[in-house]
């Protein structure tokens, strides 16, 4: 088996070649203390779906990056994206706003406009739907619907001179991380490479980038090895038509599909990163830059394969490989750079393989909770028989009544969906909107917020539905089929998909781990503390975190 690594992506990229990580790089002295400067370069990384459970799993196997950020950095393994919708959009559009989406406005990856003219009414959360033809699966990507500005935003209002850089594998994740006034936002848009919705035109880096990864696409990979802390994964899952649990990721030559569901592409994403850094002399001038890097992949595989398989432990080795050459490339640069490394939300891996593992009583969500057949079942129970009563994006999440309907019909629909719902044996609770907009905004620790709690801090009254639908815990809300697309995902407001890592690290920094809850919404008034950067407490959700262990307050001023 062929085992790639950064260095092979950043020659490709005409970097100097790194050598992949193989030991942990040497402890600070245990005197040592955060620099009280500000860094040069903030890096800010989400790793989809990488959830805190995936990441202590693996965690005694780093041996690279993430071994480097666990070991010496300050460690909050218990962070939260502390809403409902655990989504990708709503995840990132916390991480660098310091809000929650009931700010942001970034309750979903999908939301429903009933009051607009087109046709689709279902509207993408990076989308420009103002434009002619827009669709939410053929659309202008866009930070329209971003309310509030990210870190980088703030930077730039303070000091015009800073660079704002955003490069990922998705449109949302470079987007809601980047945000509205982001010099350049980035993402893979296909296997013609990364495209950005700025308008401008490609400058010399993509375009090389853009080479590289056209030439390890046309050459076919043999797969990965895999690591001895995968081998008792190693066994095959069947879920519906789809065989998952023992793939190494081979792929043909041209197959765009499988470079983008695999460690490939987030090798590609950092090459990218790192080259941007050096080309653009990131972190080098008098201001403090900031690049932001999404990397998707763990995403991709989790929905693909699920998270337990030989699939998502090659991909998180990989992952703490490829981190470990991008950080000795900018260690080999010189760069006075903080790293923030967290997730956009958790992820849950496939019933069928919980079930051969200790857990028979997972199970699939009931066809009868699909959109579709809610639709048809209580427009029946409502007396309206074949007339469009219920929108909504899956079995579960928001829901909204048809603009069409009297209020009469609309109070015999809302009073039928919610008896049909709360009667299901799937479903844990249904929320009006008046329930959720009627609760306070949530404060406290995380982890001890009710449900409806969860569901105030997604909530955006303009976006959200008229109900929204909760699943029991250990219901997955893909239903059974014959065949099979996704087999695994996220988005409810369970441990599994709220909790993520989130993890800090700067030279000469002092490690520590805090196992209490946090939010990722903190990460912003953190950051912004280290660079001396003020932020209203009434304008974010967020807190800002003390980075210096013991003595010394990294927040004293904020």
């Amino acid at each position: 088996m062929l085992k790639r690594v950064a260095a092979a992506l950043l020659l490709a990229t005409a970097l100097a070649p790194v050598a992949p990580v193989v030991a942990q790089s040497p402890a600070p002295a245990a005197a040592a203390t955060m620099p009280t400067i500000p860094p040069k370069l903030i890096v800010a990384i989400s790793v989809d779906q990488f959830s805190a459970d995936l990441f202590s799993e693996y965690r005694q196997y780093y041996s690279g990056g993430l071994k480097r950020l666990t070991s010496e950095g300050a460690v909050f393994p218990r962070g939260y994206q502390s809403h409902a919708a655990t989504e990708t959009c709503p995840g990132h559009s916390t991480i660098l706003t310091g809000s929650r989406p009931s700010r942001t406005g970034i309750i979903a990856n999908n939301w429903f406009d009933l009051s607009t003219q087109r046709e689709d009414k279902n509207v993408y959360c990076a989308e420009d739907e103002t434009q002619p033809g827009s669709s939410s699966d053929k659309y202008e990507a866009s930070p329209l619907h971003l309310k509030v500005p990210t870190l980088g935003g703030r930077m730039k209002i303070a000091n015009p001179a800073t660079r704002v850089v955003s490069v990922a594998g998705k449109d949302r994740a470079a987007i809601m991380m980047g945000g509205a006034t982001a010099d350049q936002v980035w993402w893979l848009g296909g296997p013609q490479g990364y495209v950005s919705y700025k308008g401008i035109a490609t400058p010399p880096l993509v375009a090389k980038v853009n080479a590289a990864m056209a030439q390890r696409l046309a050459q076919p990979n043999p797969g990965f090895e895999l690591p001895p802390q995968c081998v008792s994964k190693d066994f095959p899952v069947q879920a519906g038509d789809r065989t998952v649990g023992t793939g190494r990721f081979a792929r043909a030559a041209g197959d765009y599909k499988s470079f983008r569901i695999s460690p490939e592409q987030d090798a590609m994403t950092l090459a990218f990163a790192a080259a941007a850094i050096e080309t653009m002399a990131l972190g080098k001038q008098a201001q403090t830059d900031i690049i932001s890097i999404g990397l998707s992949a763990t995403d991709y595989v989790g929905h693909t394969y699920g998270t337990e398989g030989t699939e998502s432990c090659i991909q998180v080795d990989r992952l703490d490989h490829e981190l470990g050459a991008f950080f000795d490339r900018l260690d080999k640069d010189g760069i006075d750079y903080v790293v923030v490394l967290t997730a956009d939300h958790g992820g849950h891996d496939l019933p069928e393989r919980h079930r051969l593992n200790a857990m028979p009583m997972e199970q699939r969500v009931d066809m009868a909770l699909t959109p579709k057949a809610l639709n048809a079942a209580i427009a029946d129970k409502a007396g309206l028989p074949g007339k469009k009563v219920l929108w909504g994006d899956g079995p579960s999440g928001d829901l909204y009544f048809d603009k069409g309907l009297t209020a009469a019909q609309r109070a015999r629909v809302e009073a039928e969906a919610l008896k049909l719902l709360r009667a299901h044996p799937q479903v844990q609770t249904v929320f009006t909107k008046a329930q959720i907009a009627a609760t306070p905004s949530p404060s406290g620790p995380p982890e001890s917020w009710s449900l409806i709690q969860e569901a105030r801090a997604s909530f955006y009254a303009e976006r959200s539905g008229d109900l929204l639908l909760l699943l029991k815990p250990r219901v997955m809300s893909i239903p059974e089929q014959a065949t099979m697309g996704a087999v695994a995902t996220h988005g409810s407001p369970w441990d599994t998909d709220r909790r993520v890592p989130i993890l800090f690290w700067r030279k000469g920094m002092q490690h520590f781990e805090q196992p209490l809850g946090v939010e990722t919404v903190d990460i912003l008034p953190s950051l912004a503390a280290l660079i001396h950067l003020p932020v209203a407490k009434s304008e974010i959700d967020g807190r800002c975190l003390d980075l210096i262990a013991g003595d010394g307050d990294s927040c004293a001023g904020q």
